[in-house]
């Protein structure tokens, strides 16, 4: 078989001869072999994590425990490590007993070592492929940040928010959430969807700021074909794909004025038309708005109708920044990180008392979401099972260079032989400001102090530029 430098045999048989034999012809093909006589010392070092191994080839007949009891223990444990039976007995009784007890396989004496090549082979490839399954449906379940029926944060302020979420979960009324970027608030938008009558229809997402102004029209009520240029064939909007379910409008304070009176519209009438038709349409559909944007400021200032604001916020759910719900920081970690490792497939058990103490003495200003990128990161950097405090990001770490100077970006190193264009400036700063941010565009926008619509064009420049 392939890659077998790291496989690891236990072979249990009080027969002397029998363990030389397995030595023999396992060790050349680059298994790594270690053999026992007394099953039940196999079985304590085992659940101790004393012993290690990929398979175990058990000997049926031994003089403390039996192979089957040894298989009832072992599998009484929880360590799903296949087993392949040997025995002398060839009475078929004994073969479905081992087989029922939990045994992979069994095999026949006087053994035969390339039938028992195979079985262990196929037991490796089993389990992988169960591996493969668990790891996958475990990603599946932990892929939205909800574990069954709760989401993780045990925090006094969380627990709030998921208290009134439960109890308007039932309404029929539209709901704001307000709180940072990065805090979840599709995460509880979803929750409360999931928790109420239209969890068996749709819920359709959109971040309102991610969407070019000329096209969020079109992808919130559609339009027919021909309607403007570049629409070659008719298309529903996000209102008619929620049918029945739900509308999470993210960053809803990011919505220009024309597009504020055409929500306002449909929140009053309950119908839409698409682009290029005079036809209305009727929609039900809940609708539920974040935004991390103090909106009555801006209704106060003219940047927000008043009225779509009382339309939207019949309810109001405010998230608490991850800084002031410290509670929920490792139990997050500690999803996140069995998230990631069923995603890579990788066996990451656990954080250092360092990295655990770095983490919460942190303050992440990018909330949850940073916290998501960093636990990421820590996953596939680590390399001993245990996620130490270099695997994480400089800045969760507090790790970060000095940036004591006006901007923390260091000009001298910009020598391109020529004077920058004050719009390269503009555009590498934005690129060390993101760079510093791990990525997480949120925190950007409201470092440089401009709108995400603005960031997301001037990084849209900036690929243009650099291709």
């Amino acid at each position: 078989m392939n890659n077998t430098t790291r496989t690891k045999v236990l072979v249990i048989d009080d027969d002397i001869e029998i363990q030389e034999l397995m030595i023999a012809f396992f060790k050349p093909k680059g298994f790594q072999v270690s053999v026992y006589d007394d099953a039940q010392k196999a079985l304590d070092e085992l659940s101790t994590g004393k012993a290690l191994c990929d398979v175990i080839i058990c000997d049926l007949q031994l003089p403390s425990i039996s192979g089957i009891e040894f298989t009832k223990k072992l599998k009484g444990l929880g360590l799903d490590i296949p087993i392949i039976m040997i025995t002398a007995n060839k009475a078929i009784e004994i073969a479905i007993q081992a087989v029922e007890t939990g045994a992979y396989d069994f095999v026949l004496k006087p053994i035969p070592f390339p039938q028992l090549l195979v079985s262990v082979e196929r037991a490796l490839h089993f389990n992988k492929i169960k591996s493969d399954n668990n790891a996958l449906r475990t990603a599946f379940q932990l892929k939205d940040g909800i574990l069954g029926e709760e989401i993780i944060g045990k925090s006094p302020g969380f627990k709030k928010v998921m208290d009134l979420a439960k109890r308007v979960a039932g309404s029929q009324a539209n709901i704001f959430i307000n709180g940072e970027s990065g805090t979840g608030k599709e995460v509880v938008a979803k929750a409360i969807h999931n928790m109420g009558s239209r969890k068996n229809k749709e819920f359709v997402a959109l971040n309102c700021a991610s969407i070019p102004e000329n096209l969020l029209e079109s992808e919130l009520f559609g339009h027919t074909k021909g309607a403007f240029t570049g629409a070659i064939e008719k298309k529903m909007g996000l209102f008619e794909e929620a049918e029945g379910g739900t509308l999470f409008l993210d960053e809803i304070g990011d919505l220009s004025f024309p597009l504020q009176a055409k929500i306002l519209r449909v929140l009053q009438e309950r119908q839409i038309k698409r682009i290029g038709e005079n036809k209305y349409r009727k929609v039900d559909v809940r609708i539920l708005s974040a935004t991390h944007r103090d909106l009555r400021k801006e209704v106060a200032e003219g940047k927000f109708r008043e009225d779509l604001f009382y339309r939207l916020n019949v309810i109001e759910i405010k998230i608490p920044p991850l800084r002031e719900r410290t509670e929920d920081i490792l139990p997050l970690a500690d999803f996140f990180m069995k998230k990631f490792s069923a995603l890579n497939n990788v066996n990451v058990k656990g954080f250092s008392k360092t990295a655990l103490e770095e983490m919460h003495s942190y303050s992440w200003p990018g909330n949850v979401r940073e916290l998501e990128n960093a636990i990421e990161r820590a996953v596939v950097m680590c390399t001993s099972g245990v996620i130490q405090l270099d695997d994480l990001p400089e800045r969760a770490s507090h790790r970060l260079p000095s940036t004591d100077n006006a901007t923390g970006f260091n000009f001298s190193n910009v020598n391109t032989g020529r004077t920058l264009t004050i719009d390269e400036v503009v555009q590498r700063y934005i690129k060390y400001v993101l760079d510093k941010n791990d990525g997480v565009k949120e925190k950007t926008a409201l470092d440089l102090n401009i709108d995400r619509k603005t960031l997301y064009r001037k990084l849209k420049e900036i690929e243009i530029h650099a291709n």
